[in-house]
């Protein structure tokens, strides 16, 4: 891995693991669908502009159909599975449930063609980052009665999640992916431009508190504008299998936000489980002869 790729797993992984706490912020004051709505919205009104100024929009735009693809299983799909589902389960469950993304990558990304992702040391890295994400929820995750519908949400999100890199790496990589995300988050707003704007900003007839709105703007600005551009920069360094590792070091992220500012405590699952989730994911994104 260069330093680049490095710096944009980093990148990536932080950007990528605060959205947890800030959807269960934001549905204190938005339904599932305005937060899609709103995310989408926000990044492309920061995205496409900038993707304009460079020159680099029309030449995105002729690839439509697979920008298109993208947009519906990386955001229209998996975000309002996964929004929806927090209304029902555990931030830490959906981490877990999310971090089966590799599982559905690695076979892809071996299908199509990318045969060192077998590799011994990329297989045991998968293993020790999921074991670490195991640890770090812990089984208090599964101690409560959960609807399996929601457990089934959160795996048809995963497995959009893997799919849509895929997508990027092998039909839109030499297009700017400011430009495809922008783009992306244009055709999905158009999709929840109805759904999301019914209510928009009340919740049982009460106006969303100014910590809803912000957790809003943080959604739109750093966990999707900001983030998808490092992510497709990330895909074009590393090959989509290998940056879909993220999610492992997301929920780590999570928890230690958690202990930071909400004053968690640190647990024996997070001290077992930090360690290997770092060492799983550095193993696992890095490319193997």
């Amino acid at each position: 891995m260069t330093r680049k790729a490095f710096w944009l797993f980093v990148t990536s992984s932080i950007l990528w693991g605060i959205p947890y706490g800030l959807i269960r912020i934001a549905l204190n004051g938005f339904s599932p669908s305005s937060i899609v709505l709103a995310r989408v919205v926000v990044g492309a009104l920061v995205l496409i502009p900038l993707a304009a100024r460079r020159g680099v929009l029309a030449s995105a735009l002729k690839q439509w159909k697979y920008v298109l693809a993208f947009a519906l299983v990386e955001m229209a799909g998996p975000w309002i599975l996964l929004t929806s589902a927090e209304q029902h389960i555990s931030s830490s469950l959906a981490g877990l449930l999310i971090g089966t993304v590799p599982f559905f990558g690695v076979p892809l990304a071996y299908f199509l063609g990318d045969k060192s992702i077998f590799h011994r040391r990329t297989i045991l890295g998968l293993a020790l980052g999921f074991g670490g994400v195991v640890a770090l929820v812990g089984i208090d995750a599964f101690s409560h009665a959960v609807n399996p519908l929601w457990i089934g949400a959160m795996l048809l999100a995963a497995l959009g999640y893997a799919i849509a890199p895929a997508i990027a790496d092998q039909k839109l990589g030499k297009e700017s992916s400011m430009a495809v995300a922008g783009l992306s988050m244009a055709m999905v707003a158009v999709i929840y431009a109805v759904p999301g704007s019914i209510g928009f900003g009340t919740i049982n007839g009460h106006g969303a508190p100014i910590s809803a709105w912000l957790a809003l703007l943080a959604l739109g600005v750093l966990c999707t504008a900001v983030a998808f551009t490092s992510f497709f920069e990330l895909i074009a360094q590393v090959g989509s299998a290998r940056a879909t590792m993220i999610v492992y070091p997301n929920l780590t992220v999570a928890i230690i936000m958690g202990i930071v500012f909400l004053n968690e405590p640190i647990t024996t699952g997070f001290l077992v489980g930090v360690p290997m989730v770092i060492v799983g994911s550095l193993l696992a994104s890095r490319k193997h002869g």
